[in-house]
């Protein structure tokens, strides 16, 4: 309700002074007025329902003007798969990568394999780490 006498005042003021403008200009602000009301209703594209054969489904108005949207959306959503599908390939070439350190570092040390299979060389290396 407040905002509509606001919209009276508004009107009220803007009318005041309405018997002062020159009727050419008049005329030629009303035309801008309606083109500009013309091209605001063209470029949103509103939401509304429209009944397809029996069923009902939401189109939008100006069939061609929704079009730049989903092109936006399709790449937005290209763009997040292909985001992820980066990070999981870059885990698990840092996986690898961690495994690669770890399987060379075993190989080349100077201990076999099968001594950290040893039950004894595990408390071995326990008991000498608690002694520091």
């Amino acid at each position: 309700m407040n905002e509509d006498r606001e919209a009276y005042r508004i009107r009220q003021v803007l009318n005041f002074g309405l018997q002062d403008i020159p009727h050419a200009s008049a005329r030629r602000l009303e035309a801008a007025r309606h083109l500009a009301i013309s091209r605001k209703k063209c470029s949103e594209p509103q939401l509304q329902l429209a009944g397809n054969s029996g069923g009902i489904s939401l189109s939008t108005s100006g069939h061609w003007s929704n079009l730049p949207n989903i092109a936006r959306q399709a790449l937005a959503i290209l763009a997040l798969l292909t985001g992820i599908w980066l990070s999981f390939y870059w885990h698990s070439v840092q996986y690898v990568t961690a495994l690669e350190e770890v399987d060379s570092a075993l190989l080349s040390d100077d201990l076999p394999p099968e001594a950290f299979l040893d039950s004894e060389f595990l408390e071995w290396l326990t008991d000498d780490s608690s002694e520091d």
